[in-house]
């Protein structure tokens, strides 16, 4: 009877302890491994979150420059050279547009190609890049300016593109906006002075516009703090802070009748509504190149020093334009704005 039950349980004591080696076993290895299987499955998470919102409107690692609205996942570009940018991973990239529009694409810093009457789903890419890192820049032209997005090859994904952080606002007329160049806003001189300096730049600016506002003509001293350039929704300058303000004015301001003691007081309460916008921002004011309304543009700037704003400076551009750099006489070509770029780079460079 002994025997009898003595064995079993000799029969049992190796499976005993082969049980015991084996949770040790197991323990062991499950100590080892849990934090690495943990971090496996966040990176698999995070990869899908991140890959889930690349390309979309809230997407952060797409920077967009100028005024834009935001809405039920779309984006809109207000006044004109506004921009957005970016960097992907991956070979294709297409942009999402919901009716005809008009829009400037420049990948990997390349020249910009027009996309004109375009709609839905846009190839940017027909031919596959090679792959890696790239960047992407889009301006909009005219149509229906409304961006809904991108689409990225699957598992690629949008990247920081490191945009810059200092920002140039150009307030102005069909002057500064580029009107009568080929490709408007690429070509105006604001435009080519913020690549020239490596800053962000945006263009406040549309043709027939005053300083002062007059019947037929809209004055930039109250449109320039809207949203748009028509209409009466107020922008939140909490938005962005611009590095430097310049500001081109009064070219149509003489042909509406506007007179000098009127041009004069409505720069001089421009210039102090702007500094309370970008209280630290430096701020160019621009002899028109007509040299119309001189002594009292200069007299505005004055007014801001004795004021105490020593941030304010006139900028005489008498000669920096020959007849040969007009389209019409009164709008730079492509070339001129090259040429007036050339010569106010440096002297906001030296400010900022």
């Amino acid at each position: 009877m002994n025997e009898h039950t003595s064995s079993p349980r000799r029969a049992s004591r190796p499976l005993a302890i082969l049980a015991t080696l084996t949770l040790l076993l197991t323990a062991i290895v499950t100590a080892a491994w849990p934090s690495a299987a943990s971090a496996s499955a966040s990176a698999s998470s995070a990869s899908v979150t991140s890959s889930a919102y690349s390309g979309q409107v809230s997407d952060p690692n797409i920077a967009y420059v100028g005024r834009w609205t935001f809405s039920s996942g779309t984006a809109v570009p207000h006044w004109t050279g506004a921009y957005l940018q970016t960097a992907f991973t991956g070979t294709t990239v297409k942009v999402k547009s919901r009716n005809s529009v008009a829009f400037y694409a420049s990948i990997d810093g390349g020249s910009y190609v027009l996309y004109s009457g375009v709609s839905g789903t846009v190839n940017l890419t027909p031919r596959a890049l090679s792959a890696g890192t790239h960047t992407l820049r889009i301006e909009y032209r005219s149509g229906d300016m409304i961006f809904e997005g991108l689409v990225l090859d699957s598992g690629a994904q949008t990247v920081n593109p490191n945009a810059p952080s200092g920002l140039l606002e150009f307030i102005g007329d069909s002057i500064t906006a580029g009107t009568k160049t080929s490709r408007l806003a690429l070509d105006s001189y604001g435009w080519k002075t913020g690549e020239q300096l490596h800053l962000r730049h945006t263009l406040i600016a549309r043709s027939g516009y005053c300083l002062v506002g007059q019947s037929g003509c809209v004055g930039q001293s109250y449109q320039f703090f809207d949203t748009d350039s028509t209409g009466t929704q107020a922008w939140d300058f909490s938005r962005y802070q611009a590095t430097a303000v310049i500001i081109n004015l009064g070219t149509n301001d003489l042909g509406h009748g506007v007179s000098g003691s009127q041009f004069q007081s409505a720069y001089t309460t421009f210039l102090r509504n702007i500094r309370a916008k970008y209280p630290n921002a430096q701020i160019f004011v621009m002899e028109t190149f007509k040299q119309w309304y001189v002594n009292e543009t200069k007299a505005a700037v004055s007014a801001r020093h004795s004021a105490g704003d020593a941030k304010v400076y006139y900028v005489d551009t008498s000669g920096w334009l020959s007849s040969s750099d007009y389209a019409d006489g009164t709008h730079p070509t492509a070339a001129g704005a090259t040429k007036i770029a050339n010569r106010l780079a440096p002297i906001i460079a030296a400010k900022i």
